[in-house]
């Protein structure tokens, strides 16, 4: 029998997560950019961390999921504020590519909440990846060492962002648990259809 602590363990690294949120708020308004970089890259490794234990441990559920997509949702809102109070001049000078990422992050959540009311979890390999680049990208962006990778952040979080809007379209009721992909959900469909016509 799994023990306690690890049942509760990739939750407990959401949660972290989430609680990390007001801090980095306070490195951003107090213009403690070196310390809100290192914490920022501190709490995208506990997002990795807890999908690897929930994983790891079988210990995947429904809070799990939703507390992991809070979670992104608040950090991703918390680098966004965070690039306006710390680098207001990188910001404007590349404030379409950046709006284009928020976007891209956003969208899918509204047409989620649209159509079904709640808040979609769907955590495909695309967007996994869409938000390794753009993390990447908006430090190497706002520490000033590179700002050519935040094109690449764009192409791969539209891609990502129009894949979770088409299984919200093909889906016909919320999932709170993993989707890999659109082709993922179209197989889901076709088995459903096909058990339904029988």
């Amino acid at each position: 029998m799994l023990n306690p602590f690890y049942r509760y363990l990739p939750n407990t690294i959401s949660f972290l997560r989430i609680l990390m949120v007001p801090i980095l708020l306070y490195l951003a308004m107090s213009q403690q950019a070196t310390l809100f970089i290192i914490l920022l890259i501190f709490t995208e490794l506990t997002d990795v961390l807890d999908g690897y234990f929930a994983r790891r441990l079988n210990v995947v559920s429904e809070l799990g999921a939703q507390l992991d997509s809070w979670g992104d949702f608040l950090v991703y809102s918390t680098m966004a504020i965070g690039a306006w109070l710390l680098w207001p001049e990188i910001l404007q000078r590349e404030q379409v590519y950046v709006m284009i990422v928020i976007g891209c992050f956003t969208l899918p959540v509204l047409v989620g909440l649209i159509k079904f009311r709640t808040w979609t979890s769907y955590h495909t390999i695309s967007a996994k990846i869409a938000v390794a680049i753009s993390i990447i990208a908006y430090v190497l962006l706002f520490t000033g060492l590179l700002d050519w990778p935040i094109i690449f952040a764009v192409i791969f979080s539209l891609y990502a962002a129009i894949e979770q809007i088409l299984i919200t379209l093909i889906c016909q009721k919320e999932r709170t648990v993993d989707v890999k992909s659109i082709w993922h959900a179209l197989r889901e469909k076709k088995e459903r259809e096909s058990l339904n016509s029988d």
